[in-house]
C-alpha cells in the first residue's frame, strides 16, 4: 500500500484515531486474518457471523501491524468508523486513485475467473510489476484488499469480481475501477439466488457497463449471453472462442499424452500452437481470455504465448493433477463446484483415464453443488447421468446431498458404472484406499462448502494407499 498516517486514513475514510497520536504510518498491506499478520500493515476488523475480528485487533498489531480499522477502539492504535467493510472499499478507491499509472483489469464469469486470473497475472508479470491475489479474493473484502496491496511502483493490479446479487459487481468497480476486463461466461453458479443465467447475465453486465470509453471489453464470442454485453459498454471490444467471428480464434483444441491441453490462436496477422502445462480442455478458453486481454493493451504476441505456456497454477485445489508412489492420479479439483465446472472435470477425468489405457479406472467422488435453487435436483440428476455416459467406472457421491446425482446415475448406468453413494469424506477416503490400483485416475469435486479435499489430500499426502494386484487378463 502507499504510505499512509493513520491520520491520513482517517481523512480518507470519514473516521476518527484512537489509541494513537495520528503519525503512525502504515507501510504495508491491509488484512483481515490476524494469524497472517503484515509488518506495518492495517488490520480490518469485520465481525462475522461466527468471529469477531475485534477480538484479534490487539494481536495483530502485537505481531506487527500498524494498526487496525475497527468499528469500535480495539486498545490499539486504531481508526474507528461506523462500517469497516464500507470503510475499506474507501481506502481501495483512494489508493487506485493515487496511481495514475496503474492499470486495472477486472475478471467476472460463473467459472474460470481464478485460473484465468493466475495466468493473466502470469503473463503480464513480464511486462511489468503485477499485483493479484494468491487466492479467489472476488467479493467486497477481497477486491479492495487486493486493490490495497498495490504501490508506486505497480503497473498492472489484477482483480476478480464475483456477484451473488444484482449491484455487487457495480460496487466492486466503484472501490477498484478497472480499465479493462474480462467475462467469460454466463454459467449456472448462484442460479439459485438470482433466479435465471438471463439474470446473472445482467449481473455481470455490470462490469462492462463500468469501462470508461478509452477501456477494452474483453468477450466470449462462444456464449451469446457474453457477447451481448458488446452493447452494454463504451468500451472497446475484443472477442475470444472457436467462433469463425472471434478476434482472437482458438481451434483443434486437444491434449497431449500426458493430458495437458493445446490450441491453435490466431490473433490478426499472429498465430501459432499454444501448449499449455494446465489439463482440462476449457482452459483453452480461458487461455484464449487472456491472449485476447493482453494483447489488446500491448503485450507482444509472442510474449503472451511464452508467458502463457510457462504458467502454472497458483491457487490451490483447482484441476490439481498428482501422482500418488502407488500409481493413482488425483484431480483435485474440490475448491468449488457448479454444473458447469463439474461438466468439464468430468470431461477431463475421462480424457486422462483413456490416455492412461484400456485398464485404467476412473472413479469421480462427487459432492452436492450449492447455490442452485429449484434446479438443483434437475442438475443433479445430469452430473450423474453424464459421468455414466463419459464411462466412469465408479461414481461416488459423498453426502446426502449428492443424492440427485446417485438417482441420475443409476437410471442411465442399468449397471454400467460402479455407484458408489457415501455419508461423508472419511468414508469416501476409506472406500478409495480399498478400491483403487495403479494406473487408476480420481477426480474430487464439490462446492466449497462440503470440504472434499481433504480426499484429494488424504490420498495425495496421507497413508500409503493399499492398492490391489490386478489379474492378467
Amino acid at each position: 500500500m502507499i504510505p499512509l498516517t493513520l491520520r491520513d486514513v482517517a481523512v480518507i475514510v470519514g473516521g476518527t484515531v484512537h489509541d494513537a497520536t495520528g503519525e503512525e504510518r502504515v507501510i504495508g498491506p491491509a488484512f483481515v486474518d490476524s494469524r497472517h499478520s503484515v509488518s506495518d500493515g492495517l488490520f480490518v476488523a469485520v465481525a462475522g457471523e461466527h468471529v469477531d475480528g475485534h477480538d484479534y485487533a490487539a494481536a495483530a498489531v502485537a505481531a506487527g501491524a500498524s494498526a487496525a480499522l475497527a468499528e469500535r477502539p480495539v486498545g490499539v492504535p486504531a481508526v474507528v468508523v461506523e462500517d469497516s467493510v464500507q470503510a475499506l472499499g474507501r481506502l481501495s478507491r483512494h489508493v487506485v486513485d493515487a496511481l495514475p499509472s496503474l492499470h486495472v483489469i477486472a475478471i467476472t464469469g460463473s467459472q474460470g475467473k481464478t485460473s484465468t486470473k493466475d495466468m493473466l497475472a502470469q503473463v503480464l508479470e513480464a511486462a511489468g510489476d503485477t499485483v493479484a491475489p494468491a487466492e479467489s479474493f472476488n467479493n467486497e473484502i477481497g477486491v479492495p484488499l487486493t486493490a490495497l496491496a498495490a504501490t508506486d511502483a505497480t503497473r498492472f493490479l489484477v482483480v476478480e469480481m464475483g456477484a451473488r446479487g444484482h449491484g455487487h459487481i457495480r460496487y466492486l468497480t466503484s472501490v477498484s475501477p478497472p480499465q479493462a476486463a474480462i467475462v467469460l461466461n454466463v454459467g449456472m453458479a448462484h442460479v439459485g439466488e438470482f433466479g435465471s443465467r438471463d439474470d446473472i447475465a445482467v449481473a455481470k453486465a455490470e462490469l462492462v457497463e463500468a469501462l470508461p470509453p478509452g477501456g477494452v471489453a474483453v468477450l466470449n464470442a462462444d456464449d451469446r449471453r457474453v457477447s451481448a454485453m458488446a452493447g452494454r459498454t463504451r468500451a472497446a471490444v475484443v472477442t475470444f472462442g472457436e467462433s469463425a467471428h472471434a478476434d482472437v480464434r482458438i481451434g483443434d483444441v486437444r491434449a497431449d499424452d500426458a493430458g495437458r491441453v493445446g490450441f491453435d490462436v490466431t490473433v490478426g496477422d499472429d498465430g501459432g500452437r499454444v501448449r499449455l502445462s494446465h489439463f482440462g480442455r476449457h482452459q483453452a478458453c480461458n487461455a484464449a481470455a487472456v491472449i485476447a486481454l493482453a494483447t489488446s493493451i500491448g503485450v507482444p504476441f509472442g510474449s503472451v504465448v511464452r508467458a502463457l505456456e510457462a504458467a502454472t497454477s497458483r491457487s490451490r485445489w483447482r484441476m490439481e493433477v498428482a501422482t500418488t508412489d502407488a500409481g493413482v492420479t488425483v484431480i483435485n479439483d474440490a475448491y468449488n463446484a457448479n454444473p458447469d465446472s463439474t461438466r468439464a472435470a468430468l470431461e477431463t477425468l475421462a480424457e486422462l483415464g483413456h490416455r492412461h489405457g484400456p485398464s485404467s479406472r476412473t472413479f469421480a467422488v462427487l459432492g452436492e453443488m450449492r447455490e442452485l435453487g429449484e434446479v438443483s435436483s434437475a442438475e443433479h440428476e445430469e452430473i450423474g447421468r453424464l459421468a455414466v455416459r463419459l464411462g466412469v467406472s465408479s461414481i461416488v457421491t459423498v453426502g446426502d446431498g449428492a443424492r440427485p446425482v446417485q438417482a441420475g446415475a443409476a437410471e442411465e448406468s442399468r449397471g454400467a458404472a460402479e455407484l458408489v453413494p457415501v455419508t461423508d469424506a472419511q468414508s469416501a477416503i476409506d472406500f478409495l484406499r480399498g478400491a483403487l490400483q495403479a494406473g487408476d485416475v480420481v477426480l474430487v469435486k464439490a462446492s466449497r462448502a462440503v470440504g472434499l479435499e481433504q480426499v484429494a489430500l488424504a490420498l495425495t499426502n496421507g497413508p500409503a494407499i493399499e492398492t490391489s494386484t490386478k489379474a492378467d487378463a
